[in-house]
């Protein structure tokens, strides 16, 4: 990104330093209440301006917090290790050095629920309930092959060195919510951010990443999970999701829609959050 581009990003949150470079969150809503931390899925370019069409519907009630990871949104394109230790290792760091208290409610979004599991699998105090948005488990990649990790790959470095994702429609995003302002912002971030190397190397790193989950103890906690219907994944989405719930003894609630759940289904997704938290 040039110069010139890079001085019309305008952040909206906090920065906090790990390894020397920076982290982006995102913090609002009522600090007096429990937090929920929203974590992104793979490649979101703009993780506050994609999740605030649900969050804003929980900013009355709750303390809302996004982390952006390297790579993503305001924070640094910094290429730090990608496995699943060190993702949540900067989550952690990161909250801690914002000074967000715990315990937290964590809301991941796709691959990012391997970090959440981790996470309640390393550190379970810190850890309250955890809602997940499509989120991936051990199960989701269970048939995924070297070979698809590396097709993958190659078409994000064949995309990002032609720059298709300029291209309209090419690097879809949603204005859900947005003001006009930060219709503009997330463009910037697009062309700043969109299959840059943090986003290649958490791919090659997801398959040993799900692993390390899989060959760790379960988890017990309060969860419910979101799911959409699989077809943008797939054909094995749902019934992973299926069995996922079954073996957390989670609620599950499936969508006929795509795989970024909240922007279909966010009023309903609030008041089931909402039921949920009370529930506890």
């Amino acid at each position: 990104m040039g110069k010139h581009t890079k001085n019309k990003l305008i952040h909206n949150g906090c920065f906090v330093e790990i390894q020397n470079h920076k982290i982006h969150l995102y913090v609002s809503g009522n600090k007096h209440s429990q937090t929920i931390v929203f974590m992104s899925g793979s490649a979101t370019v703009a993780p506050i301006y994609d999740f605030k069409n649900l969050y804003e519907k929980l900013t009355d009630k709750y303390n809302i917090v996004v982390i952006e990871k390297f790579g993503y949104g305001y924070s640094d394109i910094y290429e730090s290790s990608c496995d699943i230790d060190t993702l949540v290792s900067i989550d952690r760091t990161a909250l801690e050095n914002a000074q967000i208290k715990k315990p937290y409610i964590l809301l991941p979004h796709s691959m990012s629920g391997l970090e959440a599991i981790r996470w309640k699998q390393k550190f379970p105090d810190e850890i309250k309930a955890i809602i997940g948005i499509d989120m991936a488990t051990p199960f989701a990649y269970e048939k995924w092959t070297g070979k698809k990790i590396q097709k993958t790959v190659k078409l994000f470095s064949f995309v990002k060195k032609l720059k298709l994702h300029y291209i309209p429609k090419v690097y879809p995003l949603s204005i859900r919510s947005l003001l006009p302002n930060e219709i503009k912002q997330q463009k910037l971030l697009m062309k700043r951010n969109a299959f840059n190397v943090c986003y290649i190397n958490e791919a090659k790193a997801v398959l040993q990443n799900a692993r390390t989950v899989s060959n760790s103890d379960y988890i017990r906690c309060p969860m419910i999970l979101f799911s959409s219907n699989g077809k943008q994944i797939d054909k094995y989405w749902v019934e992973n999701q299926q069995k996922f719930a079954e073996m957390m003894n989670a609620k599950l609630i499936l969508y006929n829609c795509g795989h970024y759940i909240h922007y279909y289904k966010s009023i309903e997704m609030a008041n089931e959050i909402n039921n949920f938290i009370n529930s506890f």
